[in-house]
């Protein structure tokens, strides 16, 4: 599942990047992104959950629209991709909850049937849920919809965690960082299965990136740093170009060099 970048051949008809520490890294910070840019815009810059909910739906639909279309994987376009899924995944659960009332165990209730469900349907119409497949349109809708409801089931189960059980940011980042390192460990030491160990580590990461975000930018009565939303996205939005740059520059290399 763990290869290093420089050392993978890229598929050009795979839309998805390699599984590295790298990926997983980008995606913990792309939750954390999507936890404080939701924050910034709703309560900063007064949009409303329901006007920051219009705005993120549409960048994502434009993003979405763009990464169908291209002809092969693009780390700058599929990474916003996951940046606004994110922020779009993190505001349904909000307005659920905000808005509509419905309980966070519930919220959670419901997008573990949907990601199962959606499992499901992908497995019965193109027998694999393997991200090293997602080589048709139809196979990439599957994916990006499980990977919606990954987001808002992570961000209703761990605001559920954090917040509604009390347990606090910090023990949360503790216990979900636990229960990825458990899942790689069922991976790589008794050989749980690879898709699987992925679908469940990404699920986790969302929580855990989101835990992270509200340790560093909430105050400190209530339990956070104080950075501020505006810091902490700041911080991980310049981690993630950096990191995607070289995604893509090393990505150029290993073209011409085939070529």
């Amino acid at each position: 599942m763990n290869k290093p970048f420089s050392q993978s051949m890229p598929n050009w008809l795979n839309k998805v990047p390699e599984v590295t520490v790298f990926f997983w890294i980008v995606k913990m910070m792309s939750t954390t992104v999507g936890e404080t840019a939701a924050d910034y815009l709703n309560f900063n810059l007064h949009f409303g959950l329901t006007g920051t909910s219009l705005v993120m739906g549409g960048l994502l639909a434009l993003a979405l629209f763009f990464q169908v279309r291209a002809k092969r994987y693009t780390p700058s376009l599929y990474w916003m991709v996951v940046v606004f899924i994110s922020v779009f995944g993190t505001l349904i659960t909000d307005n659920l909850s905000d808005n509509l009332g419905v309980p966070l165990a519930v919220s959670t209730g419901i997008f573990s049937v949907a990601l199962i469900a959606t499992f499901a349907v992908w497995y019965v119409k193109e027998r694999t849920l393997s991200i090293h497949s997602v080589d048709t349109t139809k196979r990439e809708l599957f994916y990006w919809t499980a990977i919606l409801f990954t987001f808002a089931l992570g961000t209703a189960a761990g605001d559920w965690v954090a917040e509604g059980l009390n347990v606090g940011y910090a023990n949360s980042v503790l216990l979900f960082g636990a229960a990825i390192a458990i899942t790689g460990l069922a991976h790589y030491v008794f050989k749980f299965d690879a898709v699987a160990c992925f679908w469940v580590a990404y699920v986790l990461t969302r929580p855990f990136g989101a835990s992270c975000g509200d340790l560093l930018s909430q105050p400190a009565n209530n339990g956070g740093l104080g950075l501020g939303t505006i810091n902490t996205s700041v911080i991980f939005i310049a981690m993630i170009v950096g990191i995607v740059a070289y995604f893509s520059i090393a990505q150029k290399r290993i073209a011409q060099s085939q070529g």
